[in-house]
């Protein structure tokens, strides 16, 4: 059996001086604060950027499978980040030495709890001319796919993707050892992983979805557990990329070792026991300019070697499998793109998984699941607005995703985002599907600095 689910505000308030007081005026407690910050940040040996962001996320009926059936976001999130490149490197200053830091602040009322997040904290080096090395915590990401993933297996959120929150929070941060190098006739990336970090699985405090070992839709009130990997040498994760220019075109060829980032395996069915099965992926790439229909194109394939199930016939491990993807993407009037894809995934030894498969087993897969996406963005306004929506459609799942946009920069400061998150489908085990109760709005407030 297999689990389905992959896919997830500061006021002040202040007393007002009484009338006739005599006391010399001053800034008020707020002013007082932002310049003590600005005074501080001057002060430092480095930059300091990033913003503030209230957001919130209102689910029009409400869902009974969460401990809030009203709401999935309720947050106000600070993002300090700085590049620094210290003094006690100068003899390396001509070699890019440099250390980066991007830190989270989050007061989070669904988990009704505050956090510090890193989500960059690395040095990068770059000993020789043709060699780069970033090591630390750091964004990983490869590969030609629009919010479609095939050689990327590099950890994602999905709760955030589900619950409004920026695209930019789809992307987990891994601790890693990048190298890059360069040369005339290709480029290498090479990545250490040893720490495993997986997708962010959606538990059910914020997003109901389906659960096979229930057979039906759950939240919070699920028995799930998720089994990682034993930080142990042996469970290093390796990754590597060759890519070059030909032509007008970038082909790529990929490599990974390492496990499934999803919990795509059962330990123990009747404990709710999941755990993350070892991968072995190949795959390659190539995007450029389009003949004669203009625009850029894409295509990308990847093959999943799931080395604990490489028959299909152990019902408790994903099978095998082959992935597939074409994109393509133009401008079609001033200020308006169009983006299209196909994506198709291919299960190996399908008719092992089926003769092996228990009677009791509430669905059947198919051997070939379709997805078909479209990006519409109309910027506005000398491009200080935009209104886009993100469609995902699967003919064989008949189910969809929905993802309008409307975002605002209403000074170079301060900016609005609101949206949609829509899904629904046919059964309530497919992909999006099983998010039909999530349905919902929100809107997003930033101000940068």
């Amino acid at each position: 059996m297999r689990k389905r689910t992959v896919f997830l505000l500061a006021a002040s308030f202040l007393p007002r001086p009484l009338p006739g007081a005599e006391a010399p005026a001053e800034p008020p407690a707020a002013g007082r604060a932002a310049e003590a910050f600005r005074a501080a940040r001057s002060a430092l040996p480095f930059e300091i950027h990033g913003f503030g962001e209230g957001a919130i996320g209102w689910l029009p009926a409400k869902n009974r499978y969460l401990r809030n059936h009203s709401f999935n976001l309720m947050e106000g999130r600070t993002q300090l980040k700085t590049l620094y490149y210290p003094e006690f490197w100068a003899p390396l200053a001509d070699s890019g030495a440099a250390l980066s830091a991007k830190l989270d602040l989050v007061g989070d009322g669904i988990s009704e709890d505050f956090r510090a997040e890193f989500r960059e904290l690395n040095a990068r080096l770059t000993p020789l001319r043709w060699l780069d090395v970033k090591v630390g915590r750091q964004i990983l990401t490869w590969g030609t796919g629009d919010l479609v993933f095939l050689n990327d297996l590099f950890p994602k959120d999905w709760v955030s993707f589900f619950s409004g929150r920026d695209d930019e929070y789809l992307k987990r941060p891994s601790d890693a050892l990048k190298v890059g190098a360069f040369h005339e006739w290709a480029n290498g990336e090479f990545v250490l992983i040893p720490f495993f970090t997986p997708d962010n699985p959606i538990r059910g405090e914020r997003l109901s979805f389906y659960d096979p070992l229930q057979g039906g839709i759950t939240g919070r009130e699920n028995d799930l557990h998720f089994n990682r990997p034993a930080t142990a040498l042996k469970h290093m994760e390796y990754a590597g990329r060759l890519y070059r220019s030909v032509g007008s075109y970038e082909v790529a060829a990929y490599a990974f070792k390492g496990f499934y980032k999803q919990a795509l395996g059962v330990d123990d069915p009747s404990a709710g026991d999941l755990y993350h099965p070892r991968l072995a992926a190949l795959g390659s790439s190539v995007r450029g300019p389009v003949p004669r229909a203009g625009g850029i194109g894409n295509m990308e394939f990847a093959w999943y070697n799931s080395e604990e199930n490489r028959r299909g016939d152990n019902p408790a491990v994903e099978p095998p499998g082959l992935r597939y993807l074409a994109g393509y993407e133009r401008d079609l009037w001033r200020d308006f793109t169009l983006g299209l894809q196909y994506y198709a995934e291919e299960m190996l030894g399908y008719g092992e998984y089926r003769r092996s498969a228990p009677p009791e087993a509430p669905f059947s897969r198919d051997r070939f699941r379709q997805l078909l996406t479209a990006r519409l963005t109309q910027r506005l306004f000398q491009q200080n607005a935009a209104a886009s929506i993100f469609a995902f459609f699967s003919p064989t799942d008949a189910d969809f995703h929905l993802r309008p946009r409307l975002s605002w920069n209403a000074t170079d400061r301060w900016s609005v985002t609101v949206g949609a998150d829509v899904c629904a489908g046919r059964h309530g085990y497919t992909m999006f599907g099983q998010f039909k109760n999530d349905n919902q709005l929100f809107a997003r407030l930033r101000y940068g600095f």
